[in-house]
């Protein structure tokens, strides 16, 4: 008798453990959604002892309308006992999909869409399918962060995509790069040196800027910016700009355009022609000083060099002589526009007058 009723017990335990399984934290489980409450759903998941729960807050943006009788895939947040049922979740299971299909982009080399969401120290922040991605500055193709950036998709490739340590590292530079040697070859066969074309600014360094230019970037040197001296490139663009420039050089070789945007209006060094002549006084603006003459404005984008030896017959130090902004009258003692170069002096201007 004893061990019958050993056998049926142990039969009822073997049929319960049919009908039931074990789950653990951060399976992946199918269930089917059963009734609505006012803080999430109920879900019948198969194998489970009792119902387990959905609330609204584990509801991902692209899940936020269920119906009842919906059959879905939910991820585990929490392992049912004898007192609770299972704790389950969409957007868990909708983020470890998501990190998956980002491994995959990483390792096929992808290019995927992003949206820039704010500027943050050192980069900036994107979304991408409810994951918080970076992007370095120095992966940007501008470089720099700007705030014309911000709601603002842009393609990137995936550097890094780590679910454990929540690390998602993006480049926009590289998917910029696959891009350009994509078309570079189909756009240089449309342009000509001396063409005029409207492009973005999305660079901008020390040396000048580059502008997008139907896809590919040209390089605008800061001396083909303007004919004025100028300290930096953002003196007179900025980030995210559309320009017109013109095309001075293309190098089909290396694949390379430089631009200038000084020469979309008239050369000033061709204006002064007839204006000037040497022997003549008259009154410019210091623009520079340095260690061997200070640069003289005297007409809108041309500078004329006042050496130190043309300042005085003394042994003088220009520094403590002039002064940026400085008006001062000079002396041009030679006079030859189409090198562009014009020579002054002023200690000239004082023989004259004793």
């Amino acid at each position: 008798m004893t061990q019958t009723l050993d056998k049926m017990d142990e039969f009822e335990r073997l049929l319960e453990e049919s009908f039931s399984k074990s789950f653990s934290v951060a399976d992946i489980v199918e269930g089917t959604v059963m009734k609505k409450e006012n803080d999430g759903y109920l879900v019948s998941v198969k194998g489970a002892k009792t119902e387990a729960f959905l609330p609204n807050k584990e509801i991902s943006s692209t899940d936020e309308s269920l119906e009842m009788g919906d059959e879905r895939e939910f991820y585990v947040l929490k392992e049912e006992n004898d007192e609770d049922g299972m704790l389950l979740s969409l957007k868990r299971l909708a983020f470890a999909q998501a990190w998956a299909q980002l491994n995959d982009a990483k390792i096929q080399g992808d290019t995927i869409l992003a949206k820039v969401v704010s500027i943050v120290k050192g980069g900036v922040l994107v979304d991408v399918a409810d994951l918080k991605g970076f992007i370095p500055s120095s992966q940007l193709r501008t470089g720099t962060p700007f705030d014309g950036l911000v709601d603002t998709k842009i393609e990137v490739k995936v550097l890094e995509a780590d679910p454990k340590k929540n690390k998602l590292i993006l480049s926009q530079r590289q998917a910029v790069a696959e891009q350009r040697d994509q078309v570079v070859d189909n756009i240089l066969s449309e342009l000509e040196e001396d063409m005029v074309v409207k492009g973005e600014v999305v660079r901008i360094a020390d040396f000048g800027a580059f502008v997008d230019i139907n896809g590919i970037d040209g390089l605008l040197p800061i001396s083909e910016i303007s004919w004025s001296r100028i300290k930096h490139p953002s003196d007179v663009i900025s980030l995210g700009e559309t320009i017109e420039v013109k095309i001075i050089k293309i190098d089909n070789e290396l694949k390379r355009i430089s631009l200038s945007l000084k020469r979309m209006g008239e050369d000033p060094w061709q204006q002064i022609e007839g204006q000037f002549e040497e022997g003549q006084v008259i009154k410019g603006t210091v623009n520079k000083v340095t260690g061997f003459g200070a640069f003289i404005n005297i007409f809108p984008g041309v500078e004329a060099l006042l050496p130190v030896s043309e300042m005085s017959d003394e042994n003088i130090n220009p520094f403590n002589t002039f002064k940026v902004g400085d008006s001062v009258e000079v002396l041009i003692k030679k006079f030859t526009p189409q090198e562009h170069r014009i020579a002054l002096s002023v200690k000239d201007i004082n023989k004259d007058a004793e």
